[in-house]
């Protein structure tokens, strides 16, 4: 790995704390940080120590407060292209984890930040998160898949009012949209709570949640068949060591000891 300036991580019982770390700058996601971003994900595809993956923000004011502005006023044609391209990749390089990722969102997720939690898998919100899309405020609109992931979990209208007006809403009508699953007292309790969540998951078959993970995605892309899909991921089930011994152990009125092979 790459020297990580801009994140902080530590694992803790097979769980992959991610922190954006940059609270003087609202932990904004410059280039630098996206990049952090995308290796440190990468890394952790076939960690077999890993098993499921937090993203939170340092500090109790943000998430992450949109792109860093700066950054935009080099922008152009070409190379506002490559921008948007590259922040796609790192998100949806997180959206195809086959771990589970889930984003405690504490305090402002604007614009990209905003899309860093729609990439996640599930979002847990502290009662001080805000959401918002403030792009078309810069004569801009969301680039890192804002516009498709916040479209396909709230529906169109609502999506259509958060990006057109460019203007926050909080934690409580966050959750009235469905936009997270979980809202909480604060940063704290969202941290035990995705982590509960993923020790709960942990107790499956990782490559069953591999699969999961996979066919939900596919049901999103407009030329792949997510039945066809979700057939064939069966299949390979089937055929893992990890189906064998989680319907032996169910028949022997045990727990499964799933290897993930």
């Amino acid at each position: 790995m790459g020297l990580i300036k801009n994140l902080f991580q530590k694992i803790d019982d097979g769980i992959l704390v991610i922190s954006i770390d940059r609270p003087d700058k609202l932990n904004a996601l410059n280039q630098a940080t996206l990049a952090e971003l995308r290796e440190v994900i990468q890394e952790n595809y076939d960690n077999d120590e890993v098993s499921g993956i937090i993203i939170t923000g340092s500090g109790d004011k943000a998430f992450a407060a949109g792109a860093d502005i700066k950054e935009f006023t080099e922008l152009s044609e070409v190379n506002g292209r490559k921008f948007a391209e590259n922040g796609q990749e790192v998100m949806t390089l997180i959206e195809d984890c086959p771990k589970p990722v889930i984003a405690v969102v504490n305090g402002y997720a604007l614009g990209g930040g905003c899309e860093l939690a729609l990439a996640c898998h599930m979002r847990i919100a502290t009662q001080s998160a805000r959401f918002g899309m403030p792009e078309v405020t810069l004569g801009l609109i969301p680039a890192y898949g804002g516009t498709q992931r916040l479209s396909r979990l709230i529906g169109k209208g609502l999506a259509y009012e958060m990006m057109m007006t460019g203007e926050m809403i909080s934690a409580e009508k966050a959750m009235d949209y469905g936009l997270i699953n979980y809202l909480v007292e604060d940063k704290n309790k969202g941290l035990e709570k995705a982590t509960a969540l993923l020790q709960r998951i942990a107790q499956n078959a990782p490559l069953a949640i591999s699969m999961l993970i996979n066919c939900v995605n596919t049901a999103f892309v407009h030329d792949e068949d997510g039945y066809l899909m979700e057939a064939n991921s069966f299949a390979n089930c089937c055929k893992s060591k990890d189906f064998k011994e989680g319907t032996h152990a169910f028949l022997e009125k045990r727990k499964p000891k799933f290897t993930g092979d």
